[in-house]
């Protein structure tokens, strides 16, 4: 018998159940009623908090867990919540390995001169504006005069080469055509300096350039689509017209962005200026001994430009002087330039996807509203709440941030095989797009995850849908 009814007669009559009804979530607070019952016996006094409450934490395992069974469970509205996030980060993954493809293809294919070789002609080869090109048109042609004066004054100068070129020359032979041809006007040095690759017959020599010996090199394309199944060697071929004699063929190069880069022709450049115009200026190509000796042959390539040019002291030299690493700069800027503008393009799209795990997330809060009163009166701190849903946020988004990983590398390779634009692929986009998912889901879950956290016990328990 209780201590508490100890002396007390027992009532007489039919025995009676009594039911002692507790809201539930009085039974973890300091409620008067628990007490009272405590006092009289009825029930034991209430133990210490730490006693009484089990452990209601949610561990990051359970939490990643419980997310990807509710975007398993809720197919549709997954796929939508997480489409702006794929979008977005395979944008950028697409955008990043484009880049860096490029930047290695202009480097290795487009401006290829060599770390040791520089240029001087009238205009600068890269135009980035239309006042610098008109400002080129008013400058001297640079002549053949111009080159022997450099190759015989430049001491520092290990080759000095000339050329001019052309990029619309007809070639054909018997029935066989081709079009949109580079010709191109070498002096014989530049071979060694562009280390352009002879594969069959022999280059260009001095002779040949005195005598505007009608003789040339031609690419592997003109191979396959004008003299195919023959021996190139010793044929004649036509181009724009006048007659020429195969000398040798240079080694395939493949394509560039698409464009193929042997559909060429190497002939003198006195044969070229006969046929095409003494008057177009030229460019002079210099190829120094060595990395080190680059700025010095440079210089001394200005110096006789300068005084042949009677450019003043104090006045800006009147040609362009560039060397490989000059065009990469330049193409660097304009490259950093196109990826940031792309990579800002693609952000509308994360932060689209941002808004739209915000509302779900808030959508999941209202639907789990009991289930967070449950676990805050079960003993769960609001730093558990919150950190429960902001994982689950980050997992959301860090489950489309895979997705548009896969999908943008997808693309960049199907561009590749389709158009042959060169992409690759590197580690730190792939973490770095990961990285920016997961922030999304972290930033923008912040928000759902306070408010659940913020929720009272006894209001969520008592919260019907």
């Amino acid at each position: 018998m209780n201590p508490a009814f100890a002396g007390q007669e027992r009532p007489s009559g039919p025995a009676v159940n009594h039911f002692i009804i507790v809201d539930v979530a009085e039974l973890w607070t300091d409620s008067p009623r628990i007490n009272s019952c405590a006092q009289c016996g009825l029930i034991g006094t209430p133990r210490p908090a730490d006693t009484l409450v089990p452990q209601a934490s949610v561990t990051t395992l359970e939490a990643v867990r419980i997310a990807l069974q509710s975007l398993w469970a809720n197919k549709l509205r997954s796929v939508l919540t997480l489409l702006g996030v794929v979008i977005g980060v395979a944008a950028v993954i697409a955008v990043v390995t484009f880049v860096n493809g490029i930047n290695g293809y202009v480097s290795e294919k487009i401006f290829n001169l060599g770390a040791d070789v520089f240029i001087v002609a009238k205009v600068t080869p890269v135009i980035t504006n239309v006042d610098q090109y008109l400002d080129g048109l008013k400058r001297k042609d640079m002549t053949l005069e111009d080159y022997e004066a450099v190759r015989d004054g430049c001491v520092k100068c290990k080759y000095v080469g000339a050329s001019a070129f052309t990029a619309n020359g007809h070639v054909n032979y018997g029935e066989h055509t081709v079009t949109d041809t580079w010709v191109r006007g070498f002096t014989p040095s530049m071979l060694p300096i562009l280390d352009t690759e002879i594969v069959l017959g022999r280059p260009l020599n001095e002779t040949d350039m005195t005598t505007a010996a009608p003789v040339a090199i031609i690419g592997q394309d003109i191979v396959d689509n004008v003299l195919p199944s023959v021996d190139p060697i010793g044929k004649e071929i036509r181009l724009d017209g006048s007659v020429y004699t195969v000398i040798g063929v240079g080694k395939r190069e493949g394509k560039t962005l698409g464009q193929s880069r042997d559909n060429y022709m190497i002939i003198p450049i006195t044969a070229w200026q006969r046929q095409y115009g003494s008057r177009i200026s030229i460019r002079i190509v210099g190829k120094a001994y060595g990395v080190d000796a680059l700025s010095d042959a440079l210089d001394e390539a200005r110096v006789i430009m300068r005084s042949r040019r009677h450019d003043h002291p104090g006045q800006p030299d009147s040609f362009a002087a560039e060397t490989n690493e000059s065009f990469l700069s330049l193409w660097s800027d304009l490259s950093s330039n196109f990826f940031v503008a792309m990579v800002a393009i693609a952000s509308i799209s994360l932060v689209v996807g941002g808004i739209v795990i915000m509302n779900i997330m808030l959508v999941s809060v209202t639907e789990r509203t009991r289930e967070i009163g449950i676990r805050k009166a079960l003993g769960a701190r609001r730093l558990d709440v919150l950190r429960q849903f902001l994982i689950e946020s980050s997992t959301m988004a860090l489950v489309g941030g895979v997705i548009g990983v896969l999908f943008g590398i997808l693309i960049a390779k199907a561009v590749t095989l389709a158009i042959g634009m060169p992409s690759v692929i590197k580690l730190w986009a792939v973490l770095a797009g990961l990285a920016v998912s997961a922030s999304v889901g972290i930033f923008f879950g912040v928000y759902p995850a306070r408010r659940a956290a913020r929720l009272d016990p006894i209001a969520a328990l008592r919260f019907e849908l």
